[in-house]
């Protein structure tokens, strides 16, 4: 008899220990932290993943905001684990980061995307519809900017044109400021930054909906590539070398370039590119569809919807989209949770 208490004592125990290590190994991947993306596409992007890590996976996420170049430099100190929408290879930061191993870019979320400076098509061609003339019928290149700064007059300095940049702490506002440099229009146009994408988004659609001339920055995918015809302005050939002066606020001497050449991914810290080898599987198979991605954005952005509850109608409209990354266990808790 006093063997059995002493076998069950040790069942007990052994299944007591089994019990806290599980516990331990759950409490390291308790919460997953993502980048608190302000641009609609990576807000989107992030409540479609955190739906499925959630729902799917069963892991508890949150986000921590900051800014594009903040949150890579928080990536790579596994301060946040996950960059929903990372536009890899394009900060100094990112670079560094992935070259010493801090951080992995994961998959080819959306493809075709772009982005450069744009115009309302209405710009160059007119609108009879709404009696608007063309405003620079030969504008087709950031080459002919300069004889059209009038078009685009700025309203605090009437002498010199607006160009409407990212925000500040965007790793595009630096290399759009280097541009302006690079294709000798520092001095004839004013390098305007809104203070965020939502303030960028404002200042484009009110000038559309007025019918005014407009010059911006922007890219795709985004609710206004759905909503608007938008004319992207020819730029040179993109260049390697040109680029790199592009990207370094410091460099005196930018050479013009059309942008690196877009590939949208989701960055990862090395932490949890090597705790959460399924999540990662998972990752490298996300495949968003522009149009429909684009028309998504669009309708969100409409009816004023929440990151949140536009991910959650993609997901419910959309199913044969976001199964395809999953195993089919999976897929069905996402689906039984939504």
């Amino acid at each position: 008899m006093k063997k059995i208490v002493m076998l069950l004592a040790g069942l007990l125990f052994a299944c007591g220990l089994t019990g806290i290590v599980s516990a331990s190994a759950n409490e390291s991947k308790k919460t997953i932290h993502f980048g608190d993306i302000t641009w609609e596409s990576g807000s989107l992007t992030t409540e479609i993943l955190r739906l499925i890590v959630e729902k799917g996976y069963g892991y508890s996420t949150d986000t921590l905001p900051g800014s594009t170049v903040s949150m890579e430099v928080a990536l790579a100190r596994n301060d946040i684990q996950v960059i929903a929408e990372e536009w890899a290879g394009r900060s100094p930061a990112w670079i560094k980061a992935e070259q010493a191993g801090q951080v992995f870019a994961i998959g080819d979320t959306v493809k075709n995307a772009d982005e450069g400076w744009y115009v309302p098509e209405y710009v160059i061609k007119g609108d009879p519809a709404r009696n608007i003339k063309p405003l620079a019928p030969g504008l087709l290149s950031v080459s002919d900017l300069k004889q059209y700064k009038s078009v685009f007059s700025d309203p605090e300095a009437p002498e010199k044109g607006r160009f409407l940049n990212s925000p500040s702490g965007w790793t595009s506002e630096t290399v759009n400021s280097q541009k302006l440099k690079a294709y000798g229009l520092e001095n004839d146009y004013v390098n305007f930054r809104s203070g965020s994408g939502a303030a960028l988004d404002a200042e484009v659609t009110s000038a559309i909906g007025r019918g005014k001339a407009v010059l911006f920055y922007y890219w795709s995918p985004t609710p206004l590539m759905g909503r608007f015809s938008l004319v992207r302005l020819e730029e040179p050939a993109f260049n390697e070398a040109a680029w790199r002066t592009l990207t370094d606020a410091s460099n005196p001497s930018p050479q013009g370039s059309r942008s690196l050449p877009a590939k949208l991914s989701i960055g990862v810290s090395a932490p949890f590119h090597k705790d959460y080898p399924e999540l990662v599987v998972f990752f490298a198979k996300v495949d968003l569809p522009i149009d429909i991605l684009n028309k998504t954005l669009a309708q969100m952005s409409e009816k004023r919807e929440s990151a949140k509850d536009a991910a959650v109608n993609f997901m419910r409209d959309q199913p044969a989209i976001w199964k395809a990354w999953l195993p089919d266990d999976v897929a069905q808790k996402v689906e039984a949770g939504l």
